[in-house]
């Protein structure tokens, strides 16, 4: 059983923040999360697009210099699996070469739109959803790689709607259900009409913004929190206001006049001194 599989195994919840590049995610594992994830909204708005816009080769490439530094499993926000049942199995197979632990498939229309950003859903029609996720289950080699089969159906077409396809998506075989929506009252919905394990989605200041807690989630069959924003909301604020203040020859904001001290810890985050010490066995004697 694979690290993630193990981990969404037990009683309680895995939370699993947004990471969009390699030192992010050393500061994430630094700070104790176990598990990590690869949103397409904040990656999207990284290269000044959206979602919509990233190919799957794109996010490939982001777990594979990710992975590079950081062990963690790492959950890939998959979007619409890039196509139809036939590209998911492509799809499946580059994201357990690039060394995903887990991707999150959701039922909207390809090519996905900007709307989705502000509220307006266009979704699939369930049955090709389900052939999406039970190409997913057949493409896959490492048994333990998990599915996520997501449907945004609560916000568009309602609870019993958004029940209906989350019901059907795990009878095709996807190994975890997400159906967005943060209301209380309709996450412990979810909670006592689906089967474990589920997966739940922040807003942006993650658990702290008092909508639900931690335990309550694990009550209700809750498996994976993911925070897909605070962190790039956070450093989007901080260089915002770091640019301001340096054109107006101002201190940063957030550093202050000792803005040199934090390359120490910057060092420490990539482990410098491990690849000093290399350099001094070999070609710095």
């Amino acid at each position: 059983m694979n690290e993630f599989r193990h981990l969404i195994a037990g009683p309680r919840p895995v939370y699993a923040p947004l990471v969009f590049n390699p030192i992010s995610a050393l500061l994430a594992r630094e700070a104790g999360f176990r598990a990590l994830y690869l949103g397409g909204g904040s990656m999207g708005y990284i290269k000044a697009g959206t979602e919509a816009n990233l190919s799957l080769t794109e996010m490939a490439q982001a777990a594979l210099d990710i992975r590079a530094v950081c062990p963690l499993p790492l959950i890939l926000d998959g979007a619409c699996g890039w196509g139809d049942p036939m590209h998911v199995r492509r799809t499946i197979q580059m994201s357990e070469a690039a060394g995903f632990a887990a991707i999150e498939i959701e039922d909207q229309l390809l090519p996905k739109r900007a709307h989705h950003h502000i509220g307006i859903e266009h979704m699939i029609p369930s049955e090709l959803m389900e052939a999406k996720i039970r190409a997913a289950v057949e493409a896959r080699r490492d048994p333990d790689f998990v599915i996520i089969g997501r449907t945004n159906a609560l916000r568009s077409t309602g609870l019993e709607d958004a029940l209906r396809r989350a019901e059907a998506y795990k009878n095709a075989g996807a190994d975890m259900l997400y159906v967005t929506g943060r209301r209380v009252e309709d996450v412990r919905a979810l909670g006592e009409r689906l089967p474990p394990p589920l997966m739940y989605m922040t807003g942006a200041g993650g658990l702290a913004q008092g909508q639900i807690t931690r335990a309550e989630l694990a009550q209700l069959g809750f498996r994976l929190i993911v925070d897909p924003t605070t962190p790039l909301m956070a450093a989007h604020k901080a260089l915002r206001q770091c640019y301001a203040a340096l054109a107006e020859d101002e201190p940063d904001p957030l550093l202050g006049p000792e803005a040199g001290k934090e390359q120490a810890f910057v060092h420490q985050t990539i482990d410098l001194e491990a690849m000093l010490e290399i350099e001094r066995q070999t070609v710095e004697k």
